[in-house]
């Protein structure tokens, strides 16, 4: 049984379901762990993945903001000599060439945003809403179903066991990749998905200008909440798109099989072959 192990260090979007991604109805043949640092992802909470690696997994994932700041750097390098895939999102693509030259496979979530977190207008209800908004959009668009898919073909090669090096996912999930994951058959759809998915990376552009560069808070304050809009008008977007493909009976499902294999169907009543 394959080992798939995940280190937590600060929140994405997807942090909060990318461990069950790769077995949505607790049946399938492999055993997978997760250790969390929670917000925190500083240097002095990296060392929590060492915890992981008493388990021995056959492959880590390093989820978090940011990948080149030093927390995260510490966490992955603690993986020691297996197999690790980072997952990150925008800020995180000016470390790829060396996570790449370090032998680490990667996903560049460029629409997973950073949050709002100004004191003023983040609160915990403001903070579960806006994620909720990010899953939403991450999953009908295709991004989740890109993550998913990406880690379950290193757990394919793990089962193989051919005795050859690992081919590691090395993908910058732009709007246009992920969207051609999501299979959407109505043309309308796919653009609704494409235009949410740009509007999530737009969001991360104004949280930036909210946390960290504008100083007066009768700046800052109305910008976080405007980002935190657009995120919400990404999620809407994002539904009316599975909207259109639940009323032609086209929604395309890909459960895991017991074995791990992905199943696919498209007409609701149909059963996945």
């Amino acid at each position: 049984m394959v080992k798939v192990g995940f280190i937590k260090i600060g929140n994405l979007g997807t942090s909060i379901v990318v461990d069950l991604l790769l077995d949505e109805r607790a049946d399938r043949d492999i055993d997978v762990r997760s250790v969390g640092t929670g917000a925190k992802m500083g240097t002095d909470e990296a060392p929590y993945a060492a915890k992981l690696m008493e388990w021995d997994p056959d492959v880590v994932i390093v989820i978090s903001p940011n990948a080149s700041l030093p927390g995260p750097k510490a966490a992955r390098e603690l993986t020691k000599d297996k197999p690790c895939i980072v997952i990150s999102d925008l800020p995180a693509k000016k470390a790829k060439d060396e996570l790449e030259e370090a032998g680490f496979g990667y996903i560049i979530m460029t629409g997973d945003p950073l949050i709002g977190a100004r004191r003023e207008f983040l609160d915990p209800a403001e903070m579960a809403l806006f994620n909720a908004d990010v899953v939403k959009t991450l999953a009908i668009t295709g991004a989740l179903r890109l993550v998913q898919e990406e880690i379950d073909g290193i757990v394919a090669q793990i089962k193989e066991g051919s005795g050859k090096e690992l081919t590691l996912p090395r993908v910058v999930a732009t709007a246009v990749k992920v969207v051609e994951r999501a299979d959407f058959s109505n043309p309308y759809a796919k653009a609704k998905a494409i235009a949410a998915y740009n509007l999530a990376e737009k969001v991360a552009e104004m949280n930036v200008q909210a946390c960290f560069i504008m100083k007066d808070k009768e700046k800052y304050i109305p910008m976080a909440a405007a980002a935190h809009e657009v995120m919400r008008s990404a999620a809407k977007l994002a539904d009316e798109a599975r909207e259109i493909e639940k009323n032609s009976d086209s929604v395309s499902r890909k459960p895991h099989a017991k074995a791990g294999d992905i199943l696919s169907k498209v007409n609701l009543l149909d059963v996945p072959n």
